[in-house]
């Protein structure tokens, strides 16, 4: 499963400063309130989660490393960063698994503001969310905070086949690249080479690995965090990931936190601050080493 936002590089942002975010929003049209619109469901306040003994995380389904069920169990990353910020609230954690929908902002209706229309709740907080200034002048009814790593589009290869050092993209016009259909890798190759057939695509980018450590393909283009998991499966194996300049694209760079509904702000500072502990202390550098994944931690 490629994240929600891959079909759409304009909502892959790097952190920005507040007054460069201040200036981007006076172009924006303020949207109703949500007091003047449509019955919406706000969620619970910070002080009933603290009376009942609970916090609920929306996280992705089928997004290895990052969250998925096994044998009835939530797991992953984000979920064990969704286990802490619960330990450190004093609170039990509570896991909905969501499919991802085209776009960002119908998660975010669905899972932390409105609710889905048919049979929808919201939850407490959402992780996996990706920081866009853009996004935080044009979605009003949700607070971005918390964030708690930078993801990057990285490119996995053999060093069997690249000895010398890492590919770049332009060696893919010559050599098998493999990418999940349709992910952010796959637009990005596709629109700097051009209808080629060197570009293999994959259901996952699980299986685009595969690809790569089955020989089918010399390289592996995707999220970096996603990639290194791949690793894991192969350790014997001489397979590495790198990081190489990207012509062309200035998105292949984000920061990820959570959302919280708006009229919950004592909710979204206390996140903010478990969060930030977490990073100071390793516990948040524990969690992705323990998934043999390296933090880049936010710009701060």
């Amino acid at each position: 499963m490629h994240a929600p936002w891959a079909t759409s590089l304009a909502a892959l942002a790097c952190t920005v400063l507040p007054a460069v975010a201040f200036a981007r929003c006076e172009g924006y049209v303020p949207q109703p309130r949500p007091q003047n619109t449509f019955a919406q469901d706000v969620g619970r306040s910070f002080d009933r989660i603290l009376e009942e003994g609970w916090i609920e995380f929306a996280v992705y389904e089928d997004f290895p490393p990052w969250s998925y069920q096994e044998k009835g169990e939530p797991r992953g990353i984000d979920v064990d960063i969704g286990r802490l910020i619960a330990a450190e609230l004093g609170v039990a954690a509570r896991f909905r698994l969501v499919p991802a929908g085209e776009a960002l902002e119908a998660d975010l209706l669905n899972y932390v503001w409105k609710g889905s229309a048919i049979g929808g709740h919201v939850s407490d907080v959402m992780l996996h969310v990706p920081y866009d200034s853009e996004y935080s002048c044009r979605i009003e009814q949700v607070t971005f905070t918390g964030q708690y790593a930078t993801e990057a589009i990285a490119i996995a290869y053999d060093r069997k086949e690249y000895p010398d050092k890492g590919p770049t993209p332009a060696f893919f016009r010559f050599d098998p690249v493999s990418v999940e259909n349709d992910s952010i890798s796959d637009f990005y190759l596709t629109s700097l080479l051009g209808p080629i057939d060197k570009i293999r695509r994959y259901r996952s980018t699980a299986l685009a690995m595969e690809g790569l450590a089955a020989g089918e393909t010399k390289a592996a283009m995707g999220p970096r965090a996603q990639l290194q998991a791949g690793l894991t499966a192969h350790i014997a194996s001489d397979l590495v990931v790198h990081e190489p300049p990207l012509v062309g694209f200035a998105r292949g760079k984000w920061t990820l936190g959570v959302g919280v509904n708006f009229q919950h702000k004592d909710l979204a500072y206390a996140i903010d601050d478990a969060i930030a502990k977490a990073l100071d202390n390793g516990q948040m550098a524990a969690i992705f080493n323990n998934w043999g994944v390296t933090l880049e931690p936010p710009a701060r």
